[in-house]
């Protein structure tokens, strides 16, 4: 590996200003939702402590020789591992869910580093040169170091982050080179399971579909019989299997998900978060109602608004004009990371790029969706901006190493 030593020192300081100016926007909506209640009007200071704490991990990310990056693939995919099981044992319900580890005053979520671990250790697996995209056996493989953390994360249960490893895992097969055909039967047992949650009518015409795609684009996966077994029984599987899946979720994850269908079947229950994001989001015009003046943010009709719905408060006090500066941040951090990851010839530093920007990317796309209504209530955080220490540690945590490898040109 020879690195370009023209390239050493270069430090992207435009991008970093964008993450710390939604640092710094997370600051004020923290304030902002949560002044108003006693117990929880030091979130904001809570939240600078963090990012202190965030920026010593981000030097030593950037700091830190590669190798050891390269070095650590296995323990850290194994201590995350160690960090799932140990709050099934004894972590903290919060939310319906088992997910946080409680030592003293310090929280942390588990899943958040596993998403870490998981892209590691699928960018140093599907960097491989032997690795083929259209060997169904190295497809599965990278499926299983991908969605295997997935289990152990719904039996939180949670919901939002076994998401986000979809992002994840489809995000960076595509970016290795996984046909596009052969992307869609990867996505199909989701496609199958989600059509046959909404409809029984549609599973057996869906599955029919499939069988007739794996016929006609046979080439793409060599015509081998077990491939395309396996994909139908997969698929079949799916739809009969969704029954299943829906009824190990607690119950105020399946109200999510009927409130997602039909938030006005129980407003003051089950849809009331998502209705009343909508009416916060909605009710800002413009320019926006003003900081500290939001009625919704204010009087606390989103409950607990400075974590997952934090963008709600932003839209309220800031309006149009707020919404789009932060959409357009999310846009510009995604541009400049993508550039990073496209000028890079080693395979290993591309996808690990690539994977922490999809969480990022991910994160984004289903918070916003959550605000305005398009993605059921799944409890995820916006990154940078929402409440929450162990969330932007790590996030920083994989900037820094985005910074390590972006000065560093690979040949």
């Amino acid at each position: 590996m020879k690195i370009d030593s023209r390239s050493e020192g270069k430090f992207d300081l435009q991008l970093l200003l964008a993450v710390f100016s939604l640092v710094g926007i997370g600051v004020a909506a923290i304030y902002s939702a949560s002044s108003g209640i006693p117990e929880q009007s030091t979130n904001y200071i809570r939240q600078i402590v963090s990012f202190g704490i965030a920026l010593v991990a981000f030097l030593v990310a950037f700091k830190i020789p590669f190798i050891y990056i390269e070095k650590a693939v296995l323990p850290v995919y194994i201590f995350a591992f160690v960090l799932l099981l140990l709050v099934l044992a004894i972590g903290k319900t919060a939310g319906g869910q088992k997910s946080w580890l409680v030592f003293g005053p310090l929280r942390f979520q588990p899943a958040e580093f596993a998403k870490f671990a998981t892209v590691i250790a699928l960018a140093r697996y599907l960097s491989r040169t032997h690795i083929s995209m259209t060997s169904f056996k190295d497809i599965i493989v990278a499926l299983g170091i991908g969605f295997v953390p997935v289990i152990l994360i719904m039996l939180e249960p949670d919901m939002g982050s076994s998401l986000v490893f979809g992002f994840i895992v489809i995000g960076m097969l595509f970016w290795r080179g996984l046909p596009l055909f052969l992307l869609f039967l990867t996505l199909s047992p989701g496609i199958v399971a989600v059509v046959s949650l909404l409809s029984d009518v549609l599973q057996v015409p869906l599955i029919l579909a499939i069988i007739a795609l794996l016929y006609f684009f046979r080439e793409s996966y060599r015509g081998d019989i077990f491939t395309a077994v396996s994909i139908i029984t997969i698929n079949v599987a799916a739809a009969y299997m969704v029954d299943f899946a829906y009824d190990a979720l607690s119950p105020h994850q399946q109200l999510r998900i009927q409130s997602f269908i039909d938030p006005m079947a129980d407003p003051l229950g089950s849809g009331y978060n998502a209705i009343q994001a909508q009416i916060a989001v909605g009710s800002g015009g413009f320019f926006g109602k003003g900081f500290l003046q939001g009625n919704q943010t204010q009087l606390q009709f989103i409950p607990e608004q400075w974590t997952d719905f934090v963008f709600c408060g932003i839209a309220e006090e800031f309006g149009f004009v707020g919404s789009i500066i932060v959409v357009f941040l999310y846009t510009f951090i995604s541009y400049r990371i993508i550039r990073i990851a496209s000028s890079l010839r080693d395979s290993f530093m591309s996808l690990l790029v690539v994977g922490f920007w999809l969480i990022y990317f991910a994160h984004f796309i289903i918070n916003l969706g959550m605000a305005i209504g398009v993605v059921p209530v799944i409890g995820i955080p916006l990154p940078f901006v929402s409440f929450g220490g162990s969330s932007l540690i790590v996030n920083l945590t994989m900037l820094g190493i985005i910074f390590n490898i972006a000065k560093l040109r690979v040949h």
